[in-house]
């Protein structure tokens, strides 16, 4: 089916489940889930297949390693990369719509190549005014995590020491939960989104590009 909007209901369930993040209540209400949230996703990521293909996020956290984290995520994502290594995202929760792309997470050689990259005089000035130019449009710049000073090799007075200590580099946009989110035209707003960050991700694509790391040694 084509996709027509993420539905209210998609926000109810999320408003209940993070009230009542249980299995006696995800087994309750998974039909719920499929009919409202999953469903709607995987339609939206197929009229959106050019940045794809796209990987659903699992609804279950994984409870291995902590056991402090609800069992059910309070939000879906869906996630696609294209040949060049740019990724982006889509997360719809109670909170509404958020949508995002660059490079979350760098892997070992891709923050090498990044670093080294922002450090060079005329690439790093390129990068500073591709970001500065999404901010002034409402993007918002974030990254897995940042170092707390400088990464080894380069002065802490490093003109663009802000880029420098970032893990990763993703510009982004959360919407909220305005009406247009229930219709068919959430596609084109999400689509708009991605493309307005077409010059930052070309400049990463062409900068870092896909890790050649094996997978079990990259971060995510």
């Amino acid at each position: 089916m084509a996709f027509t909007g993420f539905p209210a209901a998609g926000i109810e369930f999320y408003e209940q489940l993070s009230a009542d993040n249980s299995r006696a209540f995800w087994q309750a209400n998974k039909d719920r889930y499929v009919e409202h949230v999953k469903t709607p996703m995987l339609e939206l990521t197929e009229a959106l297949s050019d940045y794809g293909p796209f990987h659903m996020f699992r609804p279950h956290n994984d409870l291995r390693f902590s056991k402090n984290k609800p069992p059910y995520k309070t939000a879906q994502g869906a996630y696609g990369e294209l040949e060049g290594g740019s990724g982006y995202y889509i997360q719809f929760s109670a909170e509404g719509l958020m949508v995002g792309g660059g490079y979350y997470a760098m892997a070992k050689d891709q923050l090498a190549r990044f670093r080294a990259a922002v450090d060079a005089e005329s690439t790093g000035a390129e990068i500073a005014a591709l970001v500065a130019d999404v901010e002034r449009r409402k993007y918002g710049i974030g990254a897995i995590g940042e170092l707390k000073t400088a990464p080894r090799g380069y002065p802490k007075d490093h003109p663009r020491i802000a880029l420098l200590r970032r893990k990763g580099l993703i510009a982004m946009k959360e919407f909220g939960a305005p009406r247009w989110i229930h219709t068919a035209a959430a596609a084109t707003r999400v689509r708009r989104t991605w493309e307005g960050l077409s010059e930052l991700c070309a400049w990463l694509d062409a900068h870092v590009g896909p890790s050649t790391e094996p997978p079990d040694d990259r971060p995510f």
